[in-house]
Order: structure tokens, then C-alpha cells, then sequence
């Protein structure tokens, strides 16, 4: 917090259980996967963080999280509290299931979550909040670029090298 910003009482740090009985649970579908659904709470958001967000997820049966993608700039981590399901990381899948931990660099193998399982694939999520990020969509040919709060789609194959290509880097 700077210096100008007041602290916030302490009991508005603290998300018991039963508030968040209370709050209204949000809900979001990825644009441009028809499977996907997703619901849960911003729990970071509502403690005021503002670097970092942690989110309490569920995502119904048959369902998916959002859509094949990596972010190259900010980190993302899930903690499977229960129900089971499989993540696709990069090119392999793998189940997972209640005491799985997901890390995933900035960076590194694109990444999606679905359930397989008869109930909610329930989850711990949460990353950075940076101001800038950049995510790809290698499935969709797409990337995205955002800054603050606004977001821009660009198609991948409209890229071009902005230097040309030295033979070393031809050769490798």
C-alpha cells in the first residue's frame, strides 16, 4: 500500500466461509470454446490484492476452464481441492485429482483444465497481475496483448519478424 492509501480494517482482509455463502458467486465462458463454463469467487480481489489473484474455481461436469493457452509474461498456479478431471500441457494430458498442484512459468507449455469427472472439478487458482501480459491461443491462432484492462486479439499469422533473420539463427 503507498504511503497516501489508508490501511483497510482488518476484518476486510479475511474471507470466512460463510461469507462467501453470501457473495455472489461469479460466473464466465471462454469466447471461443462452447465447453467451457466456469464459476467461483475472486477472492484476492475482495481482500484487495492487486499484484497477485487467487480465485476459488469450479468448473461442472463435462466442462472445461477456459481455453488451450500459455501466458509469457505473468505465472499461473491450480490447487485441486476436489473432483477430478484432466489438464492438457502442451502436447500431453494428465488426470488430476483433489491435492494436485499445477505450476505454470511465464512462458512455458500452453495449458487447459477439464473435468471428467461426475462433480464439480473444484480448484485453487491464481497467478500475477501484471500490466502488461501476453498470452497465446496455439489451437486458435491467435495472441493476445493487454495492458491494464484493455485487451487486444491478434490473429498469429498476421506476425512478422520486426529483425531479419541471421544466418546463425537460420541454422540452429
Amino acid at each position: 500500500m503507498s504511503e497516501n492509501t489508508p490501511l483497510p480494517p482488518p476484518r476486510d482482509l479475511l474471507v470466512r466461509a460463510a461469507d462467501r455463502a453470501r457473495l455472489q458467486e461469479e460466473a464466465a465462458r471462454h469466447p471461443w470454446n462452447p465447453r467451457s463454463e466456469i464459476h467461483g469467487y475472486m477472492l484476492g480481489r475482495k481482500t484487495g490484492l492487486t499484484r497477485i489473484g487467487v480465485n476459488l474455481l469450479r468448473v461442472p461436469a463435462g466442462k472445461e476452464s477456459f481455453v488451450f493457452h500459455r501466458h509469457l509474461r505473468e505465472e499461473e498456479f491450480a490447487f485441486v481441492l476436489s473432483g477430478k478431471g484432466v489438464v492438457d500441457i502442451g502436447d500431453e494430458t494428465f488426470e488430476i485429482g483433489p491435492g494436485d498442484f499445477l505450476g505454470f512459468p511465464a512462458g512455458s507449455h500452453p495449458h487447459n483444465l477439464r473435468n471428467t469427472g461426475a462433480e464439480d472439478l473444484v480448484y485453487l487458482s491464481g497467478g500475477e497481475n501484471r500490466q502488461a501480459d501476453f498470452a497465446e491461443f496455439p489451437r486458435d491462432g491467435k495472441v493476445m496483448v493487454r495492458i491494464g484492462r484493455d485487451v487486444t486479439i491478434y490473429p498469429s499469422a498476421l506476425g512478422e519478424p520486426f529483425w531479419p533473420a541471421t544466418p546463425a539463427a537460420e541454422g540452429e
